[in-house]
């Protein structure tokens, strides 16, 4: 119990007129002594002339008795269990000493209230330095160091974590510690195993001295005799928790668990914008790399994992579209190499540009020539239209480009088939393509094989998927190697 000086509270000028007017006047006088025998007061009840005939200098225990009667009473002041001092006469000490009594229990109320807006004054502060110095900070390891460096500096400990919960293997693992190397190794364990299981499972904190004695505790090369921990908590779910432990004897107070607890609960809004800024940047890396691939609408989709999206090998039913310049290689010898690749690339950008306005999937280039696919990855409704349309628009594309040398020379021949193809990722495990493979993708280029400059050809099953859309006109006949029946072709008319 926190202590109370009875010399302070009788140094107040009001207490001494209180105590004087609770007393009648007496035929001895009442003193009131310290814990220690210390008088505090001789005098109380009598006047002085009294007190100089009445009192002995010479009395026991430093009480000045009277000579009259030595026959004196002694009454405790208590704060609780506690002795304050004693109240020594013949009368009306009870009413003292529980005057007084009062006093102190008063006094005391006052303290501890001062000394709990003093504690939460100090905890909002400490939070708010937390808060402070993890504000700018959006990476989940130095956010983990600066956990365990405030709660170390406020509770003694031998070691600390910051363990995160890795949903696809269930397993607490560290991202930031403190203590020997072998603690620290030992820590990566199943979410629902030990006591930071316990406390990552149930989302409660807990508190346990002597930890070799609770059956939740892993035995390790770290002996911990005490342990705190808390879980971090999101708006909907726990995402981890935090140890704090020491390998000596100590014990861990309530007041020790509600600080670790306010400081990761500060703690788990950072961590948590964290992760959240981890995991955009890796989306924004893989929808980068995906763009230069798919449309941003399909690049889109396959981050949000939609339904219709999908990467594993399958037969589906796309449009195919090749394109390729013709006499590319003739045109190669009169220009500088830096100078060709610099129209390809400038070629390349706005034909992907067309593919991917609609709804296209570029699959690759060979040389001058572009491959592209619709309607997968990403499934889509009138595949044909929106092959037929790109097609259409890279043509005239081309014709409005701002370098006079492509649109003179890069005159581009379009061969487009539809039908069920197997697509996926097809390779080594050393390099894996997205592709597909089939008769339909084999005919649509051989169709750009046969389109002259500026002509678009395509197979009766996307003449029949768009006849009302677009005009055509019967180009002739193909045989394939391998199949019986000669392929239609049909030509793209269009201004």
């Amino acid at each position: 119990m926190q202590s109370i000086s009875l010399r302070k509270i009788l140094l107040k000028t009001e207490i001494l007129s209180l105590l004087k007017g609770l007393v009648t006047k007496l035929t001895t006088p009442i003193v009131i002594q310290d814990q220690g025998g210390q008088i505090l007061v001789a005098d109380l009840g009598m006047d002085k002339a009294a007190i100089a005939s009445d009192i002995s200098e010479n009395s026991p225990e430093g009480i000045k008795e009277p000579l009259v009667n030595t026959d004196l009473n002694k009454f405790p002041v208590l704060l609780g269990d506690e002795i304050l001092g004693w109240v020594i006469g013949k009368e009306q000490i009870e009413q003292v000493a529980n005057f007084l009594s009062y006093l102190a229990k008063r006094e005391f109320e006052q303290k501890m209230l001062a000394a709990d807006a003093l504690d939460k004054y100090r905890e909002i502060n400490l939070l708010y330095t937390i808060a402070s110095k993890m504000s700018n900070c959006l990476d989940v390891k130095e956010i983990g160091a600066l956990v365990i460096e405030e709660a170390s500096r406020l509770i003694t400990c031998t070691s600390a974590s910051v363990m995160l919960h890795n949903h696809q293997t269930n397993i607490l693992e560290v991202v930031s510690a403190k203590g020997t190397a072998e603690y620290i190794n030992s820590l990566n364990i199943p979410a629902n195993v030990g006591i930071a299981g316990y406390v990552f499972m149930t989302g409660r904190p807990e508190l346990v001295n002597d930890a070799t004695q609770d059956p939740r505790y892993i035995l390790n090369e770290n002996e911990c005799y005490a342990i705190i921990c808390a879980p971090i908590l999101t708006k909907d779910r726990t995402i981890g928790v935090v140890n704090i432990s020491n390998s000596e004897p100590i014990s861990y107070t309530s007041q020790d668990l509600k600080l670790f607890t306010a400081i990761v609960t500060q703690a788990s809004g950072a961590i948590e914008n964290a992760i959240l800024h981890e995991s955009k940047l890796r989306e924004q890396r893989i929808k980068n790399n995906l763009e230069r691939y798919l449309s941003p609408q399909v690049a889109e989709a396959v981050i949000n994992e939609k339904e219709e999206v999908s990467l594993t090998t399958s037969k589906r039913k796309i449009a195919m579209l090749f394109s390729d310049i013709r006499n590319f290689t003739t045109k190669c010898e009169e220009l500088e190499p830096e100078q060709l690749v610099s129209y390809l690339n400038e070629y390349f950008t706005q034909m992907v540009d067309v593919i991917f306005n609609h709804q296209g999937t570029v699959n690759k280039f060979v040389g001058d020539m572009i491959v592209a696919m619709f309607g997968a990855p990403s499934a889509i409704a009138d595949r044909e239209y929106w092959a037929i349309s790109a097609a259409i628009n890279m043509q005239k594309r081309i014709k409005n480009l701002p370098i006079d040398w492509i649109r003179k020379n890069f005159i581009t021949g379009i061969g487009i088939s539809s039908g069920e193809v197997i697509v996926g990722n097809i390779g080594s495990p050393q390099h894996m393509d997205y592709t597909a493979i089939g008769d339909e993708m084999n005919i649509a280029s051989r169709l750009q094989g046969l389109a002259k400059g500026g002509q678009i050809l395509v197979t009766r099953s996307v003449y029949e998927a768009t006849q009302a859309n677009f005009e055509f006109r019967e180009f002739g006949t193909l045989p394939v190697k391998g199949k019986k029946n000669l392929v239609e072709i049909f030509e793209v008319i269009y201004n």
